[in-house]
This record gives structure tokens, sequence and C-alpha cells, in this order.
């Protein structure tokens, strides 16, 4: 049996555009400034799936859904989790569980945040664990420009 850790960052820039939605770990969060991305710009969901492929070995989320492909235009960003994950099943591998933080000063995720570990644990069938912390106003995060996340997801493979 074979383990694998992987490591994923996303980090987008919040958007001027009012109507833009701010989705987050495949939630929607009401009366937020949405994020400037080529999809829905949903920096927890990216960072996730940077860190399954990473660890899978299978390249990254720029691989597979290119920025630059129409196709991926505002796409729902749970939809690419959940191509990600058939990957890995198609690999062999089974998700262990993953841990996700997320860089902001706002919004506060706390409200928020025992819905997107439940949407996440739906989509890859594992404990996925979201957290929040903030930039102590240091730098583009801290100042309100910007929202990142960091991910760590462990495999398994039984078939190596």
């Amino acid at each position: 049996m074979t383990y694998r850790i992987g490591h994923g960052f996303d980090l987008h820039r919040f958007s001027d555009d009012p109507n833009r939605k701010l989705m987050l770990g495949g939630v929607h969060l009401e009366g937020h400034r949405g994020l400037n991305g080529h999809s829905d710009a949903d920096a927890v969901i990216h960072a996730l799936c940077d860190a399954l492929l990473g660890a899978a070995g299978l390249g990254d989320l720029g691989v597979h859904f290119p920025d630059n492909d129409p196709t991926y235009q505002d796409a729902d960003s749970s939809g690419l989790l959940q191509h990600v994950v058939s990957l890995l099943h198609g690999e062999g591998w089974v998700i262990v569980n993953a841990d996700v933080t997320v860089l902001a000063e706002t919004p506060k995720l706390s409200p928020h945040r025992q819905e997107m570990e439940s949407r996440l644990s739906q989509i890859t069938g594992a404990p996925i664990s979201v957290k929040a912390t903030t930039m102590e106003r240091l730098g583009p995060i801290g100042e309100g420009l910007a929202l990142g996340a960091e991910a760590v997801a462990l495999l398994q493979n039984g078939q190596q």
C-alpha cells in the first residue's frame, strides 16, 4: 500500500464587479465581494484540487483546466473537483483526508465552515477540514485585496 501527500495553494484578487459571487468550498457566501478568475475563482477548491493532483502525480489545475480554455469560463469549481476525484479513482487512489486553510481578513468563515466541510467531504468521499487565519493586515491579503487558500491532502493507493 502506498501513501502520498500533496500540497496546493491558490490566490485570487477580490473583484470590483458587484455581481460577482463569492464561492468558497463550494458554498456561496452572500453579501461579500467575489473573486476574480477564469472560473468561479473558488480558491478553496482550487487549492484542494492542486493538493490532490500533486499527491497523485497528475499535474496541477492548469494542466487539466487551462485558464485560456473558454470551456471553463465561469465554471463551477465543484464540478472541477468532481472531475479530479474521478481522475484519482481511475488511477487507484483513495482520498484519506485533506486540510484547507483560508488566508483572508474578510469574510469571517466561522459561520460557513461546517457547510464548506460538508460540501467538500460529500464531493471527495473523505473528511475535509477547513480553517481560516488572517494575515494580520500585512500584504495584499491583509490589505483586503485578495484571498488565498492552502491545502494538504493524503492519498492511499492499494494497487501499487
